[in-house]
């Protein structure tokens, strides 16, 4: 299996790890679990799950690093600092991450972002924010609405922008109509241990049910109480729905 690694910086200074699994397919930009880096996927058996699909053609993983320790897990920092801090990785991802995935795989290639936990929330807020550039993200184990994660402080406009539990109940009109024919999300979760004190397990189904009330293209699959926030259910999962959004 080809794959390589590269040292990425954008232009507010900040920089980044991004290993790259594949010839050709579609490409994925793949968000690591919280203060994972972008050798995460294949050290925890993810890479090695959909490697038939990226030997036969038909899909390529950009996996990047978190700047998360910075950010969203930078707890001695109110919520609105780190939304605000978050502002930062957002750039890499667009200024640095992006062109370099479009020059690999072709400027016309349609981009998806997948992740799992903390991962799965940059994805989709990713998706929402810049559906032009990813127009399908695959969550699994998501939780999507920072306001109840361990935060303090007043919140304003950067994490309201950042909240796609918030922003999402709020779209209409013709930006609306867009996103309905732009985006496909996929939302996974289980019922097992650990999905219900990292929130996912309140939050999927909430974001699943606020997607349907807009007539967002979705899907949504709840494992049972023997599916904890982990690995082996994560391979288990991606290895189910991951060839439905890929080109045959």
């Amino acid at each position: 299996m080809r794959h390589y690694s590269v040292q990425l910086e954008a232009s507010n200074g900040a920089s980044g790890t991004v290993a790259v699994y594949g010839h050709y397919g579609k490409p994925l930009v793949v968000f690591p679990t919280e203060g994972g880096n972008a050798w995460e996927w294949a050290d925890n058996g993810m890479v090695g799950t959909v490697e038939p699909l990226i030997e036969a053609g038909r899909l390529k993983l950009y996996c990047v690093d978190s700047f998360d320790d910075g950010t969203w897990s930078a707890h001695h920092l109110p919520l609105e600092e780190r939304a605000r801090m978050h502002a930062g990785y957002e750039t890499w991802i667009l200024e640095s991450v992006v062109p370099h995935v479009l020059q690999d795989s072709g400027d016309d290639a349609e981009l998806g972002a997948i992740g799992c936990s903390l991962g799965a929330y940059h994805a989709l807020n990713f998706a929402f924010r810049r559906a032009d550039l990813f127009p399908l993200a695959l969550c699994f184990s998501g939780n999507y609405d920072p306001a109840t994660w361990n935060g303090w402080g007043e919140r304003g406009d950067a994490v309201y922008f950042n909240n796609p539990a918030e922003y999402v109940a709020n779209l209409h009109g013709d930006h609306l109509d867009w996103l309905r024919e732009r985006l496909t999300i996929l939302l996974v979760c289980g019922q097992g241990q650990w999905e219900d004190t990292t929130g996912a397990l309140a939050s999927s189904p909430k974001m699943a049910a606020l997607l349907a009330e807009k007539g967002i293209r979705h899907e949504f699959d709840f494992w049972g109480a023997d599916t904890p926030h982990d690995w082996p259910s994560w391979r288990s999962q991606l290895a189910k729905h991951i060839g439905h959004y890929l080109p045959s």
